[in-house]
């Protein structure tokens, strides 16, 4: 006795697939019409008005504009990234820009750029770079200020930035990380899938496989940095230009918030060739930051000597800086003195999306409210 009821089944399966796959065509021609209609020109990013201060080498700082007219009485924020992204990705467009944020709170803005290094850069080490040029540029505005200032460190330029304030701690009024790799081992053993791919790739090279992949360019190219991170997320890095956009169904904001994404990616500095490997050997598979093992100019860091108020903020997805390579800072810092605040998002989410916006630039200026703060003008 045969089955009548599988030709209907067949029928509707059939019918749904057709719907579906018009459905996507659909969108996928919105989306074409919409990218046709917009230049380069609707795709800028870091447009909050900011004037150079300070320059030694290649590196700037710079300060932006005020956006309050009553600021509050606070120590000059000083912001840090690292050199395997852009600092702009902290001031991405209007209504996601950490930068904006604090500039509307009242407070004091400032931020490194590293530049462009080039070949003649690459016998830049750490100690050059933390001891060095980041030291100077806090140095400088120490000096401006009159006092001990409020860094705000970004993935690696917040390793640096805490490296600083072990072991200078009478710079530092306050020290805030975001996304900050401190143990570069973390917790293997409970990752989630997807999570730490970076750390156990890179505790699989020797020290030779290392120096040669950086020797081989003399600096870290950009690129190659770049190719590393969208490999630890193949899927969505092979997509994004198809299924992704066609998601988008020719929404423009999306669209825009897609490309302004893209610029920044796109935009990544080579890394001076010894510093990299320092960065990729001594912390990454010798974690010796937190083994008490690391130095700058021959003086351990011990990061029990910071001494200010601390606001550790990870994100609870973030596949490039586990939260358990971020959290363990909290070992070192007297209970009294520290803060974290556990975003749930991605590791590029805590500074582009929309609830970020509440929560990582709002927590940090309560804290700097409740830590920082000596008094408020009327």
């Amino acid at each position: 006795m045969s089955d009548t009821s599988q030709p209907e089944e067949f029928m509707q399966a059939y019918q749904y697939a057709m719907a579906q796959m018009m459905e996507a065509g659909i969108k996928s021609f919105r989306s074409s019409d919409m990218l046709r209609n917009i230049n380069k020109d609707d795709v800028q990013i870091a447009q909050t008005p900011s004037d150079v201060v300070f320059q030694v080498d290649k590196v700037t700082v710079s300060r932006y504009r005020p956006l309050n007219d009553n600021p509050i009485d606070a120590p000059p924020v000083l912001i840090s990234y690292g050199m395997f992204g852009r600092q702009t990705m902290i001031d991405l467009q209007e209504d996601r820009s950490l930068v904006r944020n604090l500039l509307m709170a009242g407070l004091d803005v400032y931020v490194v750029d590293w530049g462009n290094p080039t070949r003649a850069d690459q016998f830049i080490s750490l100690d050059d770079m933390i001891n060095g040029w980041l030291r100077d540029c806090i140095e400088f505005l120490v000096e401006k200020s009159g006092g001990p200032i409020t860094m705000f460190g970004i993935c690696e330029g917040g390793t640096f930035a805490t490296c600083l304030a072990a072991t200078h701690p009478e710079l530092f009024a306050g020290l805030a990380l975001t996304i900050t790799p401190i143990d570069f081992k973390g917790d293997p053993e409970n990752f989630w899938r997807g999570e730490g791919f970076l750390n156990q790739w890179l505790a699989n090279f020797s020290e030779d496989d290392v120096n040669n992949l950086v020797d081989t360019h003399g600096n870290m190219p950009g690129a190659l940095t770049g190719a590393m991170f969208s490999a630890l997320t193949p899927m969505n890095s092979m997509t994004k230009y198809s299924l992704g956009l066609q998601r988008l169904d020719g929404d423009a904001d999306a669209t825009l918030n897609f490309l302004r994404m893209e610029k920044w990616i796109a935009d990544r500095p080579d890394h001076p060739g010894v510093a990299a490997k320092e960065w990729f050997n001594k912390f990454y598979r010798e974690n010796q930051l937190v083994n008490g093992k690391f130095s700058l100019d021959g003086d351990v860091v011990d990061l029990q000597n910071i001494a200010c108020p601390v606001l550790n903020i990870y994100a609870l997805q973030d596949h490039i800086v586990p939260v358990s390579c971020t959290k363990p800072l909290s070992n070192y810092i007297k209970p009294k003195k520290y803060t974290e605040i556990g975003f749930p998002g991605g590791h590029v989410g805590v500074f582009v999306s929309r609830k970020a916006q509440g929560v990582v630039a709002q927590g940090f200026v309560d804290w700097v409210n409740k830590t920082q703060i000596k008094k408020k003008k009327k």
